[in-house]
């Protein structure tokens, strides 16, 4: 089969879903005073943004954000060849006893989190680390899952997904190049997950 290259997520469904998994935070945590949110660099960074926007329009609270950069935190970075690009960390608050969101566009094999979540830990003991992502696109690695899911995306592990945001493309929308295998079935999406990344 040959290759497709196919629009999984356009503007208002994204913005749909950045809006539902605002929500679903604010549910879980009782309100938005104990949280603060991460956003894994890139476009996790963009999309941090416009959920504590989000959580602020509801909540009348600015949420801290924070940006991450995990570069140095992969569990791969001494087996490639090249260095890392190593981009800024910005987390200028405290993270002990509070619920630290992580926010990232995709998850896949889990090892973006995995480094994610070791970074966290050396800035102190949250009272919970819990992950929200815009599309979990399956094929974990490691024993990870997502609090918050914006759009689960059926795939094959030779799949390309691609995420484009206003802020740093110009355009919101979730691409899919499909490499013609036929992706595993997988439930729709159910929005909150429980048992997350803690």
């Amino acid at each position: 089969m040959p290759e497709t290259n196919d629009v999984i997520l356009d503007a208002k469904k994204i913005s749909r879903a950045l809006t539902r998994v605002a929500h679903e935070i604010l549910e879980h945590n009782s309100g938005a005073e104990s949280l603060v949110i991460i956003g894994i660099l890139r476009r996790g960074a963009d999309l941090a943004r416009r959920i504590a926007a989000t959580i602020r329009e509801l909540e009348g609270v600015d949420v801290p954000v924070g940006l991450m950069d995990i570069s140095l935190y992969r569990d791969d970075v001494h087996s490639k060849l090249d260095q890392p690009i190593v981009q800024r960390t910005d987390i200028l608050f405290g993270v002990v006893d509070r619920n630290v969101v992580i926010i990232d566009d995709v998850l896949f094999t889990g090892r973006t989190v995995r480094a994610a979540l070791d970074q966290i830990i050396d800035f102190g003991r949250p009272r919970t680390i819990q992950l929200a992502v815009l599309v979990d696109r399956g094929h974990r690695e490691l024993p990870i899952k997502a609090d918050y899911v914006g759009s689960n995306i059926p795939t094959a592990k030779s799949d390309r997904v691609k995420v484009q945001v206003e802020e740093r493309d110009g355009r919101d929308r979730v691409t899919i190049r499909r490499s013609g295998k036929k992706p595993p079935k997988r439930k729709p999406a159910a929005g909150k997950k429980k048992g997350g990344a803690k």
